[in-house]
């Protein structure tokens, strides 16, 4: 089954209807191609994230562009039960594998999945203790807009930004990794998903998308402070970290 690929938004990311469009048309074997592309790796990503962002002890993490929930879930295991968990994306047959795997799995009261756009958060001001985004940043139609409004709702000081990206890998992997992202890849997610096309989009977002030194910038333009970066498996993926400053701005960032 095959759609229209993202092409660029109105900011020069893809357009968002089509990114909703192409993972709701995966979202029943997300989970699946995702270990099996990785030969299971993403779990080891994914728990490098959850660890850096328990360290900080939030009382509540918002995770944005939470797909069928893996980071979500992997949160609620890891930290107190009191500790509210809000997993938000703008697909809503995503968001309906994230209740199904709820359903079956539990999470409590604590543990929300809601539709929401991350350019633009239906989420209170300064509000938000951790915000983290796993393999989304990429897809967002305006970078810019979205890392700002990742800044209005946390909380001064205290609220810290985790992004989970693709990044450019290290030279030397770069003869095996780009012809596995341009033939293999696409392929293999096309047998198991039957989508095909989905899996282009794939291997072209990741080839396209800025070095982590980039990211880095862009996280700092967009306010926050302490930026850090710790590159993963052949710098293939990035941990990015950031805290927003205590310090209030003497004016509020445009969105």
């Amino acid at each position: 089954m095959n759609g229209p690929s993202p092409q660029s938004g109105g900011a020069g990311g893809p357009d968002p209807a089509a990114v909703s469009n192409m993972f709701g048309r995966i979202a029943r074997r997300y989970d699946l191609v995702n270990h099996l592309l990785t030969a299971g790796i993403d779990v080891r990503w994914r728990n490098r994230l959850v660890r850096a962002v328990a360290a900080t002890s939030p009382d509540r993490v918002v995770d944005l562009a939470t797909g069928s929930g893996d980071v979500a879930f992997a949160l609620r295991r890891a930290l107190p039960a009191e500790v509210d968990i809000a997993g938000l994306d703008f697909c809503r047959p995503m968001l309906d594998e994230a209740e199904r795997k709820k359903n079956e799995r539990g999470g409590g009261a604590n543990l929300t999945f809601t539709f929401g756009d991350a350019l633009d958060l239906p989420l209170p001001d300064a509000g938000t203790d951790a915000v983290t985004i796993a393999f989304g940043l990429r897809n967002l139609a305006d970078r810019a807009r979205g890392l700002r409004e990742m800044h209005r709702v946390l909380r001064p000081g205290r609220g810290h930004l985790f992004i989970l990206e693709f990044t450019q890998p290290a030279r030397w992997i770069r003869p095996f990794y780009f012809p596995y992202l341009r033939h293999v890849l696409p392929r293999l997610a096309g047998c198991v998903s039957g989508d095909q096309a989905a899996y282009r989009y794939l291997n072209t977002s990741i080839e396209g998308f800025p070095s982590r030194e980039s990211i880095s910038r862009e996280i700092e333009a967009a306010g926050f402070e302490d930026v850090r970066c710790q590159p993963m498996t052949g710098s293939i993926v990035t941990l990015h970290q950031a805290r927003k400053s205590s310090a209030i701005p003497r004016h509020r960032p445009s969105r």
